[in-house]
């Protein structure tokens, strides 16, 4: 079992580079992909970006360039760090977690960028 804990989420300004973390507590073995994900109202849940049990990262095209994912080795941690965010960067963020097993999800938290 896995619980995620997710943090730095509230406004953003455009001009800012910003940090999301998320942290994983418990076990969690076979780990295939890390990573964050986004929703807006009425929309489904995107990738942002994820690293993957070879270590590769992908990206969201709308990611590429702007977004950096970056993992510590061996730990359930992930940081994602936006720079230039936009205003229709303003979701709530998931953090994730897929085993072989399961898929954990944080409780997601609000990022909202203002120009």
């Amino acid at each position: 079992q896995v619980q995620l804990e997710e943090s730095g989420g509230g406004l953003v300004h455009a001009t800012d580079i910003h940090k999301l973390s998320c942290k994983g507590f418990g076990s969690a073995t076979n780990v295939l992909s890390i990573g964050w994900y986004r929703q807006t109202p009425g929309s489904e849940r995107e990738l942002v970006a994820s690293v993957e049990d070879t270590g590769e990262i992908i990206y969201a095209d709308y990611a590429k360039g702007r977004f950096a994912l970056a993992r510590e080795k061996g730990d359930l941690t992930v940081v994602l760090i936006m720079g230039r965010p936009e205003p229709w960067d303003t979701a709530v963020y998931y953090c994730m977690v897929r085993t072989t097993s399961a898929t954990y999800w944080g409780q997601g938290i609000q990022v909202t960028v203002v120009s």
